[in-house]
């Protein structure tokens, strides 16, 4: 939620919010995600009023009554409390509260999720490698890779190493992971070992630290063990990320790849990715490509991502030739 208008939406929303009360409002706040409710619970400690107008467009705009008092809630610093307290729970709640009306500090690794990447990052930053690495696996790849970017060369590096290596968490393991952080065992030593971690998931967070990083990051795993530095590749460029290549590249990877194995591997394709490729095909190409799908009838799954793999290999191939340029996620652009 960035941008003038997403702000607009988001100051609606509050209002809307504390327009239909604190039980109404703590049913929708339970279905909505951390940072959501973060900034939606900063917005509405903000308003201290809202001009009638304002209110009566918003409830109009959501098919309600207009309200006829300009100011909704008397004291809103209670009435965040109160609903997501409601919403959340008391401990839950309190790590967020203390967040939105006083930006303290919160703890334990469930509530990393609700803070932002510098805080965690601080937070982290003095932590061995391994427990850092056991603690990020925890929060959402997007998240878990701002907090990287944060951290020195050498520290992203060590903890992405251990994140690739990572094959689960044992319940007594997380116990010791931090005092701060050990909360996060509500379960105790019945928890199931969780099945967090890996190569996916290092896979995964590296393709949102951008090219410059991610080539830093997987020639210091390369040089410590270069089949994890290859599976961790395999894993990061997947069939529906050929929409990432430019046209040059789909057009070097046409030339290489056999009709009938192309037919295959797009009846798994997303209609985005099919359009790319029909568009840097000459148009009797295309239209032959075209007529092959739809008269092609059902094609077992395992077929399918055979013909995918294949063609991953001659994109692998093509872009150690120089031919074609991947690049990770966290980029604008290709260069």
């Amino acid at each position: 939620m960035s941008g003038a208008l997403d702000d607009q939406g988001v100051e609606d929303a509050a209002i809307l919010l504390m327009s239909i009360g604190e039980e109404e409002a703590a049913e929708v706040f339970k279905h909505l995600e951390p940072k959501e409710v973060q900034r939606l619970g900063e917005t509405i400690a903000r308003m201290k009023s809202i001009p009638r107008e304002k209110v009566e467009t918003v409830l109009d705009k959501f098919a309600n009554v207009a309200a006829e008092q300009s100011i909704l809630v008397a004291d809103t610093d209670e009435y965040v409390k109160s609903v997501l307290r409601r919403a959340l729970g008391d401990d839950k709640a309190n790590l967020l509260i203390d967040r939105i009306l006083q930006g303290s500090d919160v703890s334990g690794i469930e509530s990393l999720k609700w803070m932002d990447a510098g805080s965690v990052a601080e937070l982290l930053r003095n932590e061995h490698p391994q427990i850092v690495s056991a603690i990020l696996v925890h929060l959402d790849h997007d998240q878990a890779g701002a907090v990287l970017k944060c951290f020195t060369e050498r520290m992203r590096n060590e903890v992405l190493i251990r994140i690739a290596t990572l094959d689960g968490i044992q319940p007594s393991a997380l116990k010791d992971l931090n005092e701060v952080l050990s909360k996060v065992l509500a379960g105790g030593e019945k928890l199931r070992k969780a099945s967090l971690g890996g190569v996916k998931t290092a896979a995964e967070i590296i393709n949102l630290l951008g090219s410059s990083v991610e080539t830093a990051v997987l020639d210091y795993i390369r040089e410590a063990d270069n089949e994890l530095a290859q599976k961790i590749m395999d894993n990061m460029f997947t069939f529906d990320d050929l929409d990432k290549l430019d046209d040059k590249g789909i057009q070097a990877l046409m030339k290489e790849v056999q009709s009938e194995s192309l037919v295959v591997a797009l009846k798994g394709a997303t209609p985005e990715l099919r359009e790319k490729i029909f568009r840097n095909m000459s148009t009797r190409a295309a239209e032959t490509l075209r007529e092959d799908l739809e008269s092609r009838g059902p094609v077992r799954l395992s077929e399918v991502e055979a013909e995918q793999k294949e063609m991953l290999k001659i994109v692998r191939r093509l872009a150690d030739e120089g031919q074609i340029v991947i690049g990770g996620g966290g980029d604008d652009e290709f260069v």
